[in-house]
This record gives structure tokens, C-alpha cells and sequence, in this order.
């Protein structure tokens, strides 16, 4: 069986990195840590132009209706080149809403994610918490308490869904920004790129987005499109290192050389390509609707977390003292890293939902 893109999505791929890898470089990064605004709204523009935010809206919702091939590769690159703009919380939003959302919902927010008017973002953190399948905003009728933090692009959005307890269980709800009831700041977190923010709930207006089971669905689809993000920022962070050890010298030899260097290199390669094995199946299993999804979305976000912390660790310690300081870009790799594990629940978590999927796999088995 083939898992690998289509040619289609092969060659979205290479338009995007030709237009990131010109314009969302480390600079760009680095000039976002230091802005005003919450993300690069130049930049954000030229994504818009380029059909980015339609790419998984419906046509008759005013999109390009792709599938989820296009969606994987476009966030592998985003993830690659860091570029500051809100693009995987809206397609998370997106993902969610072209989902399970009522005809209603898609049609007052997907056309507006597609021309780039409204901005989406999701939100089920509340501080330390590890499992999106708890929550302590709590639903009462149509109204919604609680407080959701580390929130990424809060700032920029129009729009946040957020998981809550409701009358079933825990859910997916859609909040509208701009409503009473709701209060949003500025959050600081490790991640100077991505701006987060802290979401206060106090009797807002809410409504439903789906069930409790369709919420895990989503969060199977969601798992596959981060891990795509994880595997594009390891690639860069790899690529780093990689690039250093070939120039530096130490004792009268390129640092690469070394056989100390070489392993880590080399492992990191393993790692990757492990990760994008895992990635790849869960693509396949999103794009046919495969039973074995939920096994094959867990496998993806533990492989690729793994590959990514790997990646951005060992390119901060193959760079050695310089590695470590303000003016060194290793830093957006390594801060990137954490970010994306606390957008979608630790590692511990997915690896638990891993094993359930396959106790429940070898028992239909058996």
C-alpha cells in the first residue's frame, strides 16, 4: 500500500516552501518576538492571496475544498520555516467545523476563514493540564464558565472553540470573540514567536459543536495535522545541525567528523524519518476515514513529538556554548517544541491512547 502524496499535494509542497523559505525566514522570527501585533500580518495576507486558509473549506462555502493530503503538507511547511501567522489555529478551527459543524456554523465562519477575514483559533488548556479529554469550563444551558490558557493566536482570532464540560460529557463548543461574557489577554509563555493568549468564560454564549465523540474524532485529525507541523520544525532544527557541524572547526577538523556528532546526526535522521512514517499513515487514515484512524493518530503525534524534541535538544547541544544564547536561532526550534506539545496534551497522554487503541484493535482481532 502506498501512504506517500499525491502529485498534487507534492507539488503544493513545493510551491509553499518556495514562498516560505523567501519570506517567513528565522529574521522574520526574530523580528516577530519584538512586534506589536500578535502575528506577521503582511505575511498573513500573502498566505490568504495564496488560497491557504480555503484550501479544506467546502466550495460551496466560498473554498478550494481540498483534501487532507494538502492540508498534512501545508503544515509541514509552516512548521518548517516558523512562520508567525495564525495559520494552524484556523485550520484546526477549520478541520473542526467542516467536521461536525451545523450548516449554520459552517456557514457563518468557514467562508470568512477562507477569504482570510475571520481568524480561528482552539483552546482546551487550562494551565498544567496534560488530557484534552478533561475540562473544567463548564455549559449550563447555552452559557459558558471557565478560563482556557495557554490559548495559541487568542489575540488574533474572531473565533475560539473550546473543549467544556457539558450535559454528555466533554465537547467541543464555538464562542464567538466579540460577545459578552468573554475577556481575552495576553499570556506569557516559552514560545515568543506564536503569541498565546489567556481566555476568561463568565457566563459567555456558547453553542455546541457536535458531540463528545465527535470531539475525539477531531482531535484524532487534529493529532495528524500537528504532527506534520512537529515533523517540519524537527526537519529544520535537524537541518541546523546538520549545517553547523559541517563549518565548525575544532582541534584542526570539522566538527562532523566527529564520531560523537555523527551518532547524534544520524539518530536524528532515524527519529525523523520513523515520525514521518507514522505521519504518513495517519494521513492515508484521515484522508479514506480508515478504522484504524484513532491507532494511527496516536501513533503519529508520539513519533513525531519524540523526533521533535530529539531534534531541537541535540541541535542545541551540537551547537554547543553558542547554542544557548539570545542571538543563536536554536532557540526557535527548542521553544517551538514545547509549544506544540502543550497544544494538543502531552505525550503521556497520546502514548496512553495508543495502547487503548490497540488493546481495542487486537480484541476485534482475536
Amino acid at each position: 500500500m502506498n501512504f506517500d502524496f499525491s502529485d498534487d499535494a507534492k507539488a503544493l509542497r513545493e510551491q509553499a516552501r518556495r514562498f516560505l523559505d523567501e519570506r517567513a525566514t528565522t529574521k522574520v522570527a526574530r523580528t516577530q518576538m519584538a512586534a506589536d501585533s500578535p502575528y506577521d500580518t503582511m505575511l498573513w495576507t500573502q498566505v490568504v492571496e495564496l488560497g491557504w486558509t480555503a484550501a479544506r473549506v467546502p466550495e460551496a462555502m466560498g473554498g478550494l475544498g481540498l483534501g487532507g493530503d494538502e492540508a498534512c503538507v501545508l503544515a509541514e511547511e509552516i512548521g518548517r520555516s516558523l512562520a508567525p501567522v495564525p495559520f494552524m489555529s484556523t485550520l484546526l478551527a477549520t478541520e473542526a467545523l467542516v467536521l461536525v459543524g451545523t450548516e449554520e456554523q459552517q456557514t457563518r465562519w468557514l467562508g470568512g476563514f477562507a477569504e482570510g477575514a475571520l481568524i480561528g483559533c482552539v483552546g482546551w488548556g487550562e494551565g498544567d493540564a496534560a488530557s484534552p479529554a478533561r475540562a473544567g469550563a463548564k455549559v449550563t444551558g447555552d452559557r459558558i464558565t471557565g478560563i482556557k490558557v495557554p490559548v495559541p493566536d487568542l489575540m488574533a482570532a474572531d473565533v475560539a472553540l473550546v473543549s467544556a464540560q457539558g450535559p454528555d460529557g466533554v465537547q467541543l463548543y464555538v464562542i464567538d470573540l466579540s460577545d459578552p461574557g468573554v475577556t481575552r489577554e495576553a499570556a506569557d509563555t516559552i514560545d515568543l514567536v506564536r503569541r498565546h493568549g489567556r481566555l476568561t468564560l463568565t457566563n459567555a454564549p456558547c453553542a455546541p459543536l457536535g458531540t463528545p465523540d465527535t470531539y475525539h474524532e477531531w482531535l484524532d485529525r487534529a493529532a495528524i495535522l500537528t504532527s506534520f507541523e512537529a515533523l517540519g520544525t524537527a526537519s529544520a532544527a535537524m537541518a541546523m545541525a546538520i549545517g553547523y557541524a559541517k563549518e565548525r572547526t575544532a582541534f584542526g577538523q570539522k566538527i562532523g567528523r566527529y564520531q560523537g556528532v555523527k551518532h547524534k546526526c544520524a539518530d536524528m535522521y532515524i527519529k525523523l524519518e520513523l515520525a514521518r512514517a507514522h505521519a504518513l499513515h495517519g494521513a492515508w487514515a484521515m484522508q479514506d476515514g480508515a478504522a484504524e484512524l484513532r491507532q494511527a493518530a496516536a501513533a503519529a503525534r508520539v513519533a513525531s513529538l519524540d523526533a521533535l524534541a530529539y531534534c531541537a535538544e541535540e541541535n542545541l547541544q551540537i551547537h554547543g556554548g553558542t547554542g544557548f544564547t539570545w542571538d543563536s536561532d536554536c532557540q526557535f526550534y527548542y521553544r517551538r517544541n514545547r509549544a506544540i506539545v502543550a497544544a494538543l496534551g502531552s505525550k503521556t497522554w497520546w502514548s496512553d491512547r495508543l495502547v487503548r487503541a490497540l488493546e481495542r484493535r487486537n480484541a476485534l482481532a482475536a
